[in-house]
């Protein structure tokens, strides 16, 4: 295959892959982007798979070109959910993260927080004193000079969390020690420092929003 040729399968491919990302919920590049190769080439090739931030541009792209009225709004909608159980959980110190809150969650992205707790359990009976449904889980992250790294030595830690339905969609908890909130997640678009943003700091983005109140609930 030549080299322009695959390149342009390679942008094919990552303008598919985000438009699943914006439209169908799907948050995971890895996953996104070899559906996307098997709908297009039939096959999941990584000489001609984009990478992760490729896809991060196309999404960004698709979201301004086709969801510049819904994506702005729904953003808004999981954010204000988001806050509201932040709020609800603000004795774990807790820390929005990923689409989110960078801004390029899609229609029915998830929603991803992270808590800091001595005890799993803590978390586990306040939940279920407040009545409030939940399925336990436990999630893969890439950590950045953590000190604690999975057997393996890639980088990865196992941490266990939450699952709770909300109206706007899912919300995922993750736990982390108290103490590992100096310890920086990677981004799986590029592997940089992921941001996470504490109660008032997701305030100030709903207050920065071009949407009211009175026109989003």
């Amino acid at each position: 295959m030549g080299k322009e040729n695959s390149q342009q399968l390679r942008q094919l491919i990552a303008q598919q892959a985000a438009r699943m990302m914006a439209e169908d919920g799907i948050s995971d590049f890895a996953y996104a982007k070899k559906k996307a190769g098997r709908q297009i080439v039939g096959m999941t090739d990584n000489d001609v798979l984009p990478s992760n931030a490729e896809i991060e541009d196309e999404l960004k792209l698709y979201n301004a070109l086709f969801l510049s009225d819904e994506q702005p709004e729904n953003l808004y909608k999981l954010r204000k959910s988001a806050l509201f159980t932040m709020q609800l959980l603000e004795k774990f110190n807790p820390h929005l993260t990923g689409a989110v809150l960078d801004g390029t969650a899609g229609l029915r992205a998830d929603t991803h927080i992270h808590l800091f707790a001595d005890s799993l359990k803590d978390i586990e009976m306040f939940l279920l004193n407040q009545d409030i449904p939940f399925e336990t889980n436990e999630k893969s992250h890439r950590v950045m000079n953590d000190g604690k790294r999975d057997k393996k030595g890639d980088g990865r830690k196992k941490v266990p969390g939450f699952l709770l339905e909300m109206t706007t969609g899912v919300i995922k908890l993750s736990v982390f020690e108290v103490d590992e909130i100096r310890v920086a997640t990677k981004r799986l678009a590029d592997g940089s420092n992921a941001r996470r943003a504490n109660i008032g700091e997701v305030m100030v983005l709903l207050q920065d929003c071009d949407f009211t109140q009175n026109t989003v609930t």
